[in-house]
């Protein structure tokens, strides 16, 4: 028993299923459905390529700040470069006015303007030495991002003319699916089996002509319009004949008529006569 009902369930499910298929697939077929799904997918796809061109203009906008970082460590670099050059030379005049003075080399090393003019050489080098570096990092990020935002301009390219093609398509699918269908239409119009219900209504038509037809037919037997019209006709026949007689009496034509058949008759009396 709950085999059965299990069964019996499943078979609704089943034949709803069958329909909600079936009804599903004649709104899919439905030419305004077609395109609002093509638009909706051009819609779509607009989105995501809006989103992919905001992370490439992120890409770029990094591209520039490093380009940016870039001239402003090389601005830097060439003060840095004018620094060192001005620490040597403040180096190079104190040795030489030490060495005039008959200065030994120790001494030299360790007199407070040589230490000074070392000290500001070595940390204009070892920032130079930094700065120069980090542009080395920055130029080469900057070739990385130059080809990453390449390459994504090219997919952007690529997938714009992709949302272009479904247009196209939208276009073409729908004119497609209207041309099939007035064809499927036009089709079953002449194999009869039109959905319109033309076809069986105009049999229908003709069924009552027909019904109405054999029905006056058996009204008018039932009535004796038949006989009478039948009497009518025979009465009328019968005027017209004897009206027709009248006037060949009149005109000598009905006596010739009468004559022949007496001189037949007294021939046949003349022959009875004949001796034996």
């Amino acid at each position: 028993m709950f085999k059965a009902i299990t069964r019996w369930f499943k078979a609704v499910g089943y034949l709803l299923t069958g329909q909600l298929d079936a009804a599903r697939r004649v709104i899919d077929t439905n030419p305004h459905v077609i395109k609002a799904k093509y638009d909706e997918i051009v819609r779509d796809k607009i989105s995501r390529i809006h989103q992919y061109k905001q992370a490439v203009a992120g890409l770029i906008a990094q591209e520039e700040k490093k380009i940016s970082k870039i001239k402003a460590l090389t601005d830097q670099v060439a003060n840095l470069e004018r620094l060192k050059a001005g620490a040597l030379a403040k180096a190079k005049q104190t040795v030489e006015k030490l060495s005039s003075s008959g200065i030994s080399q120790d001494k030299i090393h360790a007199d407070e303007d040589y230490k000074r003019c070392l000290a500001a050489f070595n940390d204009f080098s070892s920032t130079l030495s930094e700065k120069q570096e980090r542009i080395t990092e920055l130029e080469k990020d900057i070739g990385g991002y130059q080809k990453t935002i390449s390459d994504h301009k090219v997919q952007l390219q690529q997938l714009l003319r992709e949302v272009e093609k479904v247009k196209s398509e939208a276009a073409d699918t729908v004119a497609d699916v209207i041309t099939a269908k007035q064809e499927k239409e036009l089709a079953e119009t002449f194999a009869g089996i039109a959905q319109d219900g033309s076809a069986e209504e105009l049999q229908n038509l003709r069924d009552m002509r027909q019904e109405l037809k054999a029905e006056a037919k058996i009204t008018k037997e039932l009535a004796g319009t038949d006989t009478k019209a039948q009497e009518a006709e025979f009465m009328e026949y019968a005027r017209t004949n004897q009206s027709t007689s009248e006037f060949d009496q009149l005109i000598g034509l009905a006596a010739e008529v009468e004559t022949k058949p007496k001189e037949t008759g007294s021939s046949e009396k003349k022959d009875t006569s004949l001796p034996e």
